[in-house]
């Protein structure tokens, strides 16, 4: 009995430092800015949503003039937007069933299902995403100024092909409609795979792509 009792507070310490191993090991796979799950994190919670659904939309999103933003108001107020949008982008997903990572800097991630008939589930993704850049768009006021807020998102969907795929032909389509100043462009399901060169993962220069069909924020 004795050797019991001895026991039992070494085995409640125990319990307790686990407990605190895991909430720090949990805590790490958080980004601290934005709340959202860091890549490694999206990528994992990403990868086995899509196991379980036959038709998933990954978006890849990035911040309109971000480096503008730091320049003019600092980097204080572009961590406000950093932070403001990552808990928009995340509200969005859990909304719609899916997850939202940072992926770094102001380059977010996010899945969500596209459950419906060939004939609809274009138009019900698209309605989607303008919720989702109306949401994203609303300003940002930090120390009484108002910081404007646009974006840029690349959807790819299929129903079988591997994420890090997906991931790279939103990242493509992204970055085109970037370039014509923001909005959303999706993938067409032929297009089940990148058609650039990627350096580590990600796509060779950056030159965009042709995509169809594209949408711009009201």
């Amino acid at each position: 009995m004795a050797a019991l009792s001895a026991a039992l507070p070494l085995a409640a310490g125990w319990s307790v430092n686990n407990r605190w191993l895991r909430r720090r090991i949990e805590a790490a796979r958080h980004d601290p800015l934005t709340g959202l799950w860091t890549r490694e994190a999206f990528e994992e919670h990403a990868r086995k949503s899509l196991s379980h659904k036959q038709q998933w939309a990954v978006l890849v999103l990035d911040l309109n003039r971000f480096k503008q933003t730091n320049d003019t108001y600092g980097h204080a107020a572009g961590d406000a937007v950093l932070s403001a949008t990552g808990q928009r982008l995340g509200a969005w997903a859990a909304a719609h069933h899916g997850v939202a990572g940072r992926l770094g800097g102001d380059e977010f991630a996010a899945i969500t299902d596209v459950s419906g008939t060939r004939d609809t589930v274009t138009g019900t993704l698209s309605a989607k995403l303008l919720n989702l850049i109306g949401r994203l768009e609303q300003p940002v006021v930090f120390e009484g100024r108002v910081i404007d807020v646009r974006v840029s998102v690349g959807v790819a969907r299929s129903e079988r092909a591997e994420l890090s795929a997906l991931l790279r032909l939103a990242d493509e389509h992204m970055y085109r409609i970037k370039q014509q100043g923001g909005g959303f462009s999706i993938a067409p399901t032929h297009e089940h795979r990148p058609a650039l060169g990627t350096v580590n993962g990600r796509r060779a220069g950056r030159p965009g792509t042709h995509c169809a069909p594209e949408g711009r924020t009201p």
